[in-house]
């Protein structure tokens, strides 16, 4: 009688948890890609706004459940919050008796505490990765009881009593693929490019400062710029009627830009917000980059994270409040003339940079999923 082959070891199923924006699906996508590499099985479980998203999380099997945010809204919005994420909990604890996942890992927003809530419950290995300095109100929430909390940022605050796991901030393999593009300054007659994004969600702020501190550069500088404009679909046009007659080398204006990862690597200089996923592509390619943080975020936790890539040396802090578009043009035109300063700052950004992240994070995911093997 022939001897039995040991069976082969089973896929860990992992449910990705994150909803919304870019910030929180970015870095998922960049895990699923570094977990399906491994042969892992993996469900995405998102709100209706991360549907939207395509790539390789378009390719997994998705799952829709209720969210609703709580902060910053006003009774009747809070209370509508609280209603759904209820709701979303009672959907997440049927979804996951089904799915029967060995971790759940959560990318922070309202949209991942339903199932992470729901895994706790049901005592499944978790794990949450926090992508800003400061940790946001689900994150916060949950950290005490997930079975590891990971973050981005090596020097960024974890909540009180926890022990995080620095793994990097994941980014998308798009934006690996151009990590060993040397950073090329701009001489002093050469075209220069200027790239403006206001991150997955685009800052209309942007669409008006921009074009007015570009205004007030002289002629030749605004000779040799080369403008890529990120702006919301409704202000197009108006950025498009502000750019037109000021002269420029070339102007590019969309809402979204499917190639942004080629755009940072070809940009001499980028301005723009302080969301994790912007500045963990920033530290990646390594490009210096004028940040201007999303005044009215709760925590304020871009200002965190731009201050950290400042104190780098990687780029230059600009806080949105006290800017006006003269100090911006005067910034505009120190850099456009000292290559030096922005070389320095590229090497200082990509010094922080962390390539390995998603690898790093799937081995921690993977690891944590094990617990549950040897405690069940």
């Amino acid at each position: 009688m022939s001897p039995s082959l040991p069976l082969a070891p089973r896929a860990p199923h992992v449910v990705l948890a994150a909803g919304g924006t870019g910030g929180h699906m970015f870095p998922a996508e960049a895990l699923a890609d570094a977990l399906l590499g491994r042969g892992a099985r993996l469900t995405l479980v998102t709100d209706r706004r991360g549907e939207a998203f395509g790539g390789t999380l378009g390719r997994l099997e998705t799952r829709r459940i209720l969210a609703g945010g709580i902060a910053g809204r006003g009774l009747v919005g809070r209370a509508r919050g609280a209603v759904e994420l209820g709701l979303g909990l009672i959907q997440a604890l049927g979804l996951l008796r089904r799915l029967d996942p060995d971790v759940v890992v959560g990318f922070g927003g309202y949209a991942s505490l339903p199932p992470l809530l729901a895994a706790i419950r049901q005592k499944r290995p978790t794990v949450v990765h926090e992508q800003n300095a400061l940790p946001g109100r689900a994150n916060r929430m949950l950290a005490p009881r997930v079975s590891r909390f990971a973050v981005a940022f090596a020097h960024g605050q974890a909540p009180a009593g926890i022990t995080p796991v620095w793994t990097g901030m994941p980014v998308r393999p798009a934006v690996l693929a151009l990590r060993d593009e040397p950073y090329q300054p701009a001489g002093a007659d050469e075209p220069f490019r200027l790239l403006v994004t206001g991150g997955s969600q685009g800052a209309r702020v942007f669409s008006t400062l921009l074009p007015e501190a570009i205004a007030l550069l002289p002629d030749s500088q605004r000779q040799r710029l080369h403008l890529t404009l990120q702006s919301r679909p409704e202000d197009l046009e108006a950025a498009q009627a502000r750019v037109q007659d000021l002269g420029l080398a070339g102007v590019e204006l969309s809402s979204f830009f499917t190639d942004l990862p080629r755009r940072l690597a070809q940009a001499h200089l980028v301005v723009c917000r302080s969301g994790a996923s912007t500045m963990g592509e920033l530290a990646v390619l390594g490009r210096p980059a004028v940040l201007i943080p999303y005044p009215h975020a709760i925590d304020d936790h871009q200002t965190a994270n731009a201050r950290g890539m400042d104190e780098a040396g990687g780029g230059w802090l600009m806080p949105q409040g006290p800017l006006t578009p003269q100090a911006l043009a005067e910034r505009l035109e120190a850099l456009m003339n000292a290559p030096e300063a922005l070389a320095r700052a590229a090497r200082c950004a990509r010094a922080v940079g962390v390539p390995d992240a998603a690898a790093r994070l799937a081995d921690l995911v993977l690891a944590t999923a094990r617990t549950r093997e040897i405690h069940s």
